[in-house]
């Protein structure tokens, strides 16, 4: 089930799914740990009359959806048979990290009655459900989790009706979970009613429960939060600057601090109404996979682990660059500043190419490419393409910002060293990066995106080495790139097929086969001025892309490359070469803003805008890709790349506007 809301601050993430279930708790990294792992942390409903309803019940009638411009939500619920109606706020807190939740709760009936709202704990701190601890904490009125330096406390307050017995929880259990044929304590609160067992240990779970009265066609608010800290002292600290803060106040002030990402260009209303808000949206869910430390996360949705036990919460340098890139086009240098310090503090000092991907935490990822290959030895794997992304992506930072200081320090640990590296990287005798992974990852080769990026990583390193005075770099590195470019036209175009092939093989002989499989990545030819947009040679490439991956299945869309299996739900390759992706479909759209020549020529660029904010979820979440019958989401949702993507091609798409507009 897809991340429909994601809320953060850069170190508490909390994922929520479309009934309000916790999904997701990441912490003290944006990306680790995952203190609950996907499963759910269940909200009930109980009413006079021994009615209860868990939020997941079919009988909900649901509206989903963020307020406008924040990262706080405004969710709706009405369930018919209990007659009552839900209205419900959540945010992580700006600079503190706690989850607080609201709920007003209205009585769509006549005569007053005690409602009961109950909250189940299912954590699995630090990942893993071995020696967790549940307690009651009766100085805080809370139940608190932990292990070792992690600690979880959760408790509320009723701001309205009658309390039962005060302003707090008034009922709690604590028990086992799936272990000896234990399902877990949530089962407890299905009565009305919790066994006040004040601990366990082990693999536990806990439930919480607050009783209120709600007037006849009235209402009653309960407010709850979730602390998060190293030690016991610290979280309920948290909770007691909370109440005395005010949790209205914090609240307000959260949303206030989102308006930082939202208002970033004054002119979205040349957008389509949908469009403009995706944008809004886009940056704002970005946010929050982007930790504090400079991690920039491809994706925090844990259900990928139903279909393989590995997940997307790392920092891929070729996301996390292009990502980068949208951020700094609209000035968000306090996101990207402490990305390319990061990049900078894990490049390794033996081989200054980064690693395949990153742990959060600076650790290197983990990885399915091999270090050997057949015939050939030892070899250490990566993907040339985020080295190079991530230095092209520092130029275009330096560009916007300006930072000397900044650019000295970066330039001399990340910069200077990556370019000297991909400078050497090459075949002399094609003058070609050598082989390394593509930005699939699937294939070792020497690839197009791979090879474009290069040369435009070569030639940014040239123009950064020229500002700071490095004249004998610059010259070396832009004599490099140019070689690069040559050698990309030369080897990659294919005269016969009549466009560029996306990989070639240089074989030990001397002679170089090539893959002529039509692969979406080509864009990079022009995405990274390697070529210029309306070269005949890229025209053809892009026509070519355009016919052999457009999705005919009804859902439209670009796929990656033909017969791609990933997550492939149809063998129809005529119709559906491949699942639509986001980022493909928006670099069919980045071509047509490129040759635009009056305003009409920017239409199709503009539907595609609007066929990926039909992908969204009704909280403007994307998704990785897109079912090509039904246009519902698969894979991961959000991925960060999806929204970094939307948000470069819809300013894209306004640059050119307000151009031909002159």
């Amino acid at each position: 089930m897809p991340r429909d809301i994601v809320l953060g601050n850069g170190e508490l993430l909390v994922n929520l799914d479309r009934h309000l279930f916790i999904r997701d708790i990441y912490y003290p990294y944006v990306g680790w740990a995952n203190h609950v792992g996907g499963y759910r942390c269940r909200v009930g409903v109980w009413a006079e009359g021994n009615h209860f309803a868990w939020l997941d019940d079919g009988a909900w009638e649901w509206q989903i959806k963020y307020e406008t411009d924040t990262l706080v939500t405004d969710c709706k619920a009405l369930h018919p048979g209990l007659g009552l109606r839900l209205r419900v706020s959540h945010a992580v807190l700006h600079g503190r990290n706690i989850l607080v939740q609201r709920f007003r709760v209205e009585n769509t009936q006549s005569d007053a009655r005690e409602v009961r709202l109950f909250f189940h704990h299912d954590l699995r701190i630090d990942e893993s459900d071995i020696g967790d601890t549940a307690f009651y904490y009766p100085p805080a009125n809370a139940m608190v989790h932990y292990k070792r330096d992690r600690y979880f406390l959760f408790a509320g307050e009723v701001g309205s009706g009658v309390p039962e017995d005060g302003a707090g929880l008034t009922r709690y259990a604590c028990g086992e979970k799936g272990f000896r044929g234990a399902e877990g304590t949530w089962r407890d609160a299905e009565d009305g009613e919790l066994s006040g067992n004040a601990i366990a240990q082990g693999a536990v779970d806990s439930v919480i429960g607050y009783a209120f009265t709600v007037p006849g066609q009235g209402d009653a608010i309960l407010r709850t939060w979730m602390a998060v800290g190293e030690t016991l002292e610290e979280v309920a600290g948290m909770q007691s600057e909370l109440l005395d803060h005010g949790f209205e106040e914090a609240l307000t002030e959260t949303a206030a601090h989102d308006g930082t990402y939202a208002f970033r260009r004054t002119d979205l209303e040349a957008l389509p109404p949908g469009v403009a808000e995706l944008f809004t949206r886009s940056l704002l869910i970005i946010r929050t996979q982007v930790d504090k430390r400079g991690a920039i996360l491809a994706s925090n949705d844990s259900d990928i682990m139903e279909t393989a036990r590995a997940h997307y919460s790392y920092l891929w340098p070729r996301d996390g660059a292009l990502v980068s890139y949208a951020l700094d086009r609209v000035g968000l240098s306090e996101l990207t500043r402490p990305f390319f310090e990061f990049c900078a503090r894990v490049l390794p000092k033996n081989r200054a190419a980064l690693m395949h991907k990153y742990g959060p935490d600076g650790t290197v990822g983990a990885s399915w490419h091999p270090w050997i290959i057949e015939g050939m030895g030892m070899e250490i794997p990566f993907q040339e393409d985020g080295t190079a992304l991530v230095v092209w992506s520092f130029r275009q930072h330096f560009a916007k910002h300006g930072d000397l200081e900044f650019a000295r320090e970066i330039y001399r640990k990340l910069i200077k060293p990556a370019a000297e590296f991909m400078a050497s990287f090459r075949d002399p005798a094609t003058q070609l990066p050598l082989a390394s992974w593509d930005l699939w990852e699937e294939r070792r080769g020497t690839h197009i995106f791979t090879t474009a990026a290069v040369c435009a990583a070569l030639r940014a390193a040239s123009e950064l080495a020229d500002a700071l005075g490095d004249t004998p770099s610059a010259v070396s590195f832009s004599t490099a790139s140019e070689e690069v470019r040559a050698a990309l036209v030369t080897h990659f175009w294919d005269e016969d097929a009549g466009y560029f092939a996306r990989m070639v093989t240089l074989h030990t002989d001397g002679t170089l086969t090539r893959d002529m499989t039509c692969d979406a990545s080509a864009y990079a030819l022009f995405a990274f001025g390697v070529l210029p947009a309306d070269d005949p040679k890229v025209a053809a490439t892009m026509g070519m892309m355009g016919r052999k991956l457009w999705v005919k299945a009804g859902a439209g869309g670009l796929a990656r490359y033909e017969r791609d299996y990933y997550f492939r739900v149809s063998d129809d390759f005529e119709k559906v070469p491949g699942n639509p992706w986001i980022i493909c479909t928006l670099w069919l759209a980045d071509w047509y803003i490129a040759i635009a020549k009056t305003k009409a020529d920017l239409r199709g660029a503009l539907e595609l805008l609007e066929w990926a904010s039909l992908c969204a979820l009704r909280t403007g979440v994307l998704s990785e890709q897109m079912h090509p019958f039904t246009l519902q989401p698969l894979s991961v949702a959000p991925l960060t790349w999806s929204h970094a993507q939307f948000v470069t091609t819809a300013g894209a798409y306004l640059d050119k506007l307000a151009e031909l507009n002159t």
